[in-house]
């Protein structure tokens, strides 16, 4: 079921559809194949059909949706090739931020990222996954920002996926333990293996629903 999110102070019409969509998306609410409307979009979410149409295109170039004149819009099968080479691009680029973090991070910083864990743990334990969708985000974020990188955590959000979040919680704790530890191998390791998981379970996942992805050579 769709599922709208609150609206954030400030927020432009387009980022706010935008990010409902996106968050809609990754977690199976609009699933691959499904004809969206522009028109039940807008009135759902209190805008206009223009914003909405600007957050389709957007979405559009992060291969999350296809737009087909005079037929709609759907919401992309998921492509495999896509998701490698995603978790490549993450890989270079969150390896390198977590040795920099090792360098740079401060006592304040690391109370937040901290602060942050807790509450992850507490919506695990309180089935809010909801809110831990955005702690998780809050908790990337962070770490770009700290190291004076958030122009590229803004490139590369739009193709962040969400995979288990009891064990994500965990992994995050290991990676900030690597860094207090100013361990950089260690810390870009665990990087590693964390943005790498989605792999297996997107290869779950399509074990359980291959209506969901796009057809390759070898399932034609």
């Amino acid at each position: 079921m769709f599922e709208k999110l609150e609206r954030e102070k400030r927020e432009y019409a387009r980022e706010y559809a935008m990010r409902v969509l996106r968050h809609n998306i990754i977690n199976l609410n609009l699933k691959p194949g499904q004809l969206v409307s522009e028109n039940e979009i807008a009135e759902a979410l209190g805008v206009s059909r223009t914003p909405v149409r600007e957050a389709f295109i957007e979405l559009s170039r992060a291969s999350l949706v296809e737009i087909y004149p005079q037929k709609g819009t759907y919401i992309s099968p998921i492509d495999m090739d896509i998701v490698e080479e995603t978790r490549f691009m993450r890989c270079a680029v969150e390896k390198a931020v977590v040795q920099l973090c090792c360098d740079v991070l401060s006592d304040t910083d690391i109370i937040f990222l901290e602060n942050n864990l807790t509450l992850q743990k507490a919506c695990v334990s309180q089935k809010n996954y909801k809110y831990l969708l955005s702690l998780d985000d809050s908790f990337h974020e962070f770490l770009f920002t700290a190291c004076g990188k958030k122009m590229t955590y803004n490139l590369i959000k739009s193709v962040m996926a969400e995979m288990d979040m009891e064990v994500t919680v965990n992994e995050h704790k290991e990676i900030l333990q690597a860094i207090k530890n100013k361990d950089k191998e260690l810390s870009a390791k665990l990087m590693e293996e964390h943005l790498t998981r989605v792999i297996f379970d997107m290869s779950y996942l399509k074990e359980k629903h291959p209506e969901y992805f796009k057809m390759d050579s070898t399932n034609k």
